[in-house]
């Protein structure tokens, strides 16, 4: 999955841009002359030269730096960023400024000629506008972050909030819960043994909703162990109705989820769609090559009207843990040819 584009800039933008090139361009062409001028020729062909070095050199720095906002966008890889972008000014800034210092009076009649140490400093010269432009975009996108990870991390810590609140709202004590699993896999006759896996696997599932629920994000690896637990359990009452199949490879077990989504999207298609021996329900969950994102499908068969409703609330859920925990890219629903498939952004780490 291509990593996220920067957003498009609005026409506004684009000409306030360019307008500042310009009015850039008019100030430095009269600094550097004085004010003086021997001719409204002359002042024409010097503002142009310096129209084209600012245009040349404004416009293609903005769009390296968009370019490493789109490759580089975290926080966490701001220095990162800066560095090459650093690097790529300098060299795209030296480049061009030669480019054009020796281009322009072969195509401008009067535009000075400038060779040796002085192309240079001309070089030298034209570095500082573009250093101070660069820096002013990236501590504005910097301000733009900073925010954007405090109303994320206000979201969090209110949705964390009323998680505990709906916790507490619970008439049993998940704790308790889990004891007494424990303690009837003690009592359960050790012949009886699968009752006994089947009591333990329920004891996991709540080991883990017990670990987890305090965790932002989890390994895919833990969240899939406990997927596993949860679809042998279902199994002991579809058996061979519910069909699941994997395909995982190591680079997305590595990555994170939100802790139970996975489950709750497979919950999901047991819940809605019919399981039958005339109609096996097919689950499939794969993840791209790369492991940046992970999709869970089944086989689209609603069961009759009426059974079990859909609000849409789980997936409703799920979309704003992702967005919270800043994804990439936003949860991803479709449903077309037989198949309804959700695909989740893996996150980092």
């Amino acid at each position: 999955m291509p990593p996220a584009l920067p957003p498009a800039i609005p026409l506004r933008d684009r000409r306030l841009v360019l307008g500042g090139l310009v009015l850039i361009s008019l100030i430095m062409v009269l600094a550097g002359r004085g004010c003086k001028f021997s001719s409204p020729l002359d002042f024409a062909i010097s503002w142009v030269i310096s129209l084209l070095y600012t245009l040349v050199l404004g416009l293609g720095n903005r769009q390296l730096w968009r370019e490493l906002q789109r490759r580089l966008p975290r926080v966490a890889q701001t220095r990162q960023r800066l560095w090459w972008l650093g690097v790529g000014s300098v060299l795209y800034t030296s480049l061009a400024t030669v480019l054009l210092t020796l281009g322009i009076p072969l195509v401008v009649p009067g535009a000075p000629r400038v060779a040796g140490p002085l192309l240079l400093l001309v070089a030298a010269i034209n570095l500082v506008p573009t250093v101070i432009s660069l820096l002013v975009y990236e501590n504005r996108y910097s301000f733009q972050q900073w925010e954007e990870n405090q109303l994320r991390a206000e979201g969090l810590a209110r949705a964390a909030t009323q998680a505990q609140l709906d916790a507490l709202a619970q008439q049993l004590d998940p704790h308790f819960l889990f004891n007494s699993l424990n303690t009837l896999a003690a009592l359960i006759d050790p012949a009886d043994e699968p009752a006994q896996r089947y009591v333990e696997g329920l004891a996991d599932v709540y080991r883990y909703v017990l670990l987890s629920r305090e965790r932002p994000t989890v390994p895919l690896a833990e969240e899939m162990a406990f997927v596993h637990t949860y679809v042998a359990l279902q199994k002991v009452r579809f058996r061979e109705n519910v069909q699941v199949s994997y395909d995982l490879p190591p680079a997305a077990l590595a990555r994170h989820v939100a802790p139970l989504s996975v489950q709750l999207l497979v919950e999901n298609a047991l819940k809605h769609n019919e399981a039958s021996q005339a109609r096996p329900l097919h689950l499939r969950l794969a993840a791209d090559a790369s492991g940046l994102a992970l999709r869970v499908e089944n086989s689209w068969q609603p069961r009759p009207a009426g059974l079990v409703p859909g609000t849409g609330t789980g997936l409703a859920n799920v979309r704003q843990r992702y967005a919270l925990l800043g994804a990439s890219q936003p949860v991803a629903v479709e449903q077309a040819a037989g198949i309804f498939a959700v695909t989740l952004p893996l996150l980092p780490a």
